[in-house]
């Protein structure tokens, strides 16, 4: 099997509205690796990363099925940096594998990894560009609040738990900032997604007439 011809590792931190340009982006044909997805079926119980995190956290996390409470380990978790880290070093090398393995099936000509965590896993290594995508702090407050049900102390929280959106914009080739319309997010998607095109076709070109 062959990588995609280009792999964008698509970041930003929550709420920014990454899942939303990754969904523009599968519209146009790209090939995408949700992580955050990932690290959800990393945890289902019977596997190993779901006994390693009851290990570490206690059967407290545990829903009434078995399940990890994503609900009860986050507000351990977005409350100790500590227990952040140790979580993530159990999650992460499974999520980095398995995005290694479902890109290497990808037949599209470009793929995309989602991640919240790309840079801090090193899965940007893994992708030949990184998009960040930004929003300012009060847009993130109100989406956590008003589509995700938290409290304005829960979306504080989590916004705190993550590094300076300024950590991701310094290392990425592009920036798609979210803090409009979702048609002028439309449009910045779209014009990232021809330039992508375009650069196919230039290889190809050269490519002819070597």
């Amino acid at each position: 099997m062959t990588r995609p011809r280009r792999v964008i590792g698509l970041t930003g931190n929550i709420a920014t509205g990454k899942s939303t340009v990754a969904r523009m982006l599968a519209e146009r044909g790209a090939c995408v690796i949700d992580c955050d997805r990932l690290a959800h079926e990393s945890m289902r119980a019977g596997s190993e990363v779901h006994g390693r995190i009851v290990a570490r956290f206690g059967a407290g996390i545990l829903a009434p099925d078995g399940e990890i409470d994503r609900h009860a380990l986050g507000a351990i978790v977005f409350a100790d940096p500590a227990a952040l880290r140790d979580l993530e070093a159990i999650v992460h090398p499974w999520v980095v594998q398995e995005t290694r393995r479902r890109l290497a099936g990808c037949t599209a000509q470009v793929a995309v990894v989602e991640a919240i965590k790309l840079l801090e896993a090193e899965l940007h290594q893994e992708c030949d560009a990184v998009w960040v995508v930004t929003a300012p702090r009060p847009v993130q407050l109100a989406r956590l609040m008003q589509i995700r049900g938290f409290s304005c102390q829960e979306a504080e929280a989590r916004i705190a738990a993550q590094p300076p959106q300024e950590t991701k914009v310094a290392q990425a080739d592009l920036v798609i900032e979210n803090a409009g319309s979702l048609e002028a997010l439309a449009a910045q998607v779209q014009a990232a997604w021809q330039a992508l095109k375009e650069e196919h076709q230039t290889q190809d070109q050269e490519a002819l007439e070597q």
